[in-house]
């Protein structure tokens, strides 16, 4: 069999060595971080390294960095946190209807128990208006939640945009930011940013599956969803998953400079965009300014599911979006306004750093085949 190209970097990515090194090191060194003795001290000390790693990257102090069990569950803790600590001094919660699942479902979720829920669409370059926004964004606007990369179409949100619109507005708003695609991969200062509330998650930047970050700005009050013995400060209570959270810092101290990554990764997308193209049967999603790791195209004519069993048989392996969407239509593109025989012969090809341009030849060869042998079956 040839070997495996890997273009679904988006859905999750490869452990690297340094974080497989650093997993057997904890499971190994087995201490509780609660734990007063040496033990207890070692696995502390893990835990202490990767908060300060995470603080680092995200230009804020180490106390405000904490531990969940995913991406999904900073998000509901963020959400959920910030609503509940908010809710008598307004109603209204604003977020966009091309969130990851772990946001809109949450959205929903209070939108059924009474809350002023806003969602605001995407123009047709996958960004909100910004003129929207500012018009959504009221005295009683507790919550503003915009992702930051787009995680189907690599769109990049004016988050900073929305803390302008809290202040504008005196509204007494915190603001949330699913920063999953993004973590990692381009800056993600809070400072900048202008957020409250930061979700991330190691499964995506090379880090085991299992492991999530919540950024929680030190004067931002929120309420914490488990409750037990006070571990992360009391925020998200459960003995730390040490050897997931080790793990991380090994992705973390691999991880090229943003500028490198970035670099590296325009020229895949590019070099991808431009061969796709020359196939004469492909149609690019992603906007112009898209996060370059993120590539959404149509193969026009052919089913989404028919040519990811065709190019996975080749060992090449892309998406036809999120990986949460289980093989639906996605709703990214609908909000989009494409049609629905572009929605329905959509693929995410997704890079990571170990991607090569022949992996993009490989894909397109495939593609060609595939439109040969899959005429009857379109």
């Amino acid at each position: 069999m040839s070997s495996t190209i890997y273009l679904d970097n988006s859905s999750t990515t490869a452990v690297c060595d340094t974080a497989v090194k650093y997993i057997n090191e904890a499971l190994i060194s087995y201490g509780n971080p609660s734990s007063l003795h040496i033990m207890g001290m070692e696995a502390e000390d893990r835990l202490n390294r990767t908060r300060c790693a995470v603080a680092k990257m995200l230009s804020c102090r180490e106390d405000e960095v904490y531990f969940t069990g995913s991406g999904t569950e900073a998000n509901n803790t963020a959400i959920f946190g910030a609503v509940m600590a908010r809710k008598k001094r307004g109603n209204r919660i604003i977020t966009t209807t091309i969130e990851h699942p772990s946001v809109l479902k949450v959205f929903e979720k209070l939108e059924s128990e009474g809350f002023d829920v806003v969602y605001l669409k995407p123009q047709k370059d996958g960004k909100i208006s910004i003129d929207e926004l500012n018009a959504a964004v009221n005295e009683n606007t507790i919550l503003v939640s915009i992702m930051l990369v787009n995680n189907e179409i690599g769109s990049i949100q004016p988050v900073r945009a929305a803390r302008e619109a809290i202040i504008k507005n005196n509204a007494p708003a915190l603001l949330h930011c699913d920063a999953v695609q993004a973590f990692g991969k381009m800056k993600c200062s809070v400072k900048d940013l202008g957020v409250d509330l930061l979700s991330a998650s190691g499964h995506k930047i090379n880090g085991p599956k299992g492991i999530g970050i919540l950024y929680k700005a030190k004067n931002a009050h929120i309420l914490p969803l488990i409750l037990g013995g006070g571990q992360e400060s009391g925020l998200r209570s459960g003995t730390e998953s040490v050897p997931l959270i080790a793990g991380l810092l090994g992705a973390i101290e691999e991880l090229p400079p943003c500028e490198k990554f970035l670099s590296d990764m325009q020229k895949l997308s590019d070099y991808a965009k431009e061969k796709l193209q020359e196939l004469g049967f492909v149609k690019i999603n992603s906007p112009v300014d898209a996060l370059p790791s993120v590539l959404n195209v149509s193969v026009l004519g052919y089913r989404s599911e028919t040519l990811l069993h065709f190019l996975e048989r080749k060992n090449i392996f892309v998406s036809s979006g999120s990986a949460c969407a289980k093989g639906k239509g996605s709703y990214v593109l609908h909000e989009l306004g494409l049609p629905q025989n572009e929605i329905d012969s959509a693929l995410r090809i997704s890079f990571g750093r170990f991607n090569t341009r022949s992996d993009i030849d490989a894909l397109c060869d495939a593609l060609c085949e595939a439109t040969k042998t899959l005429r009857g079956r379109k």
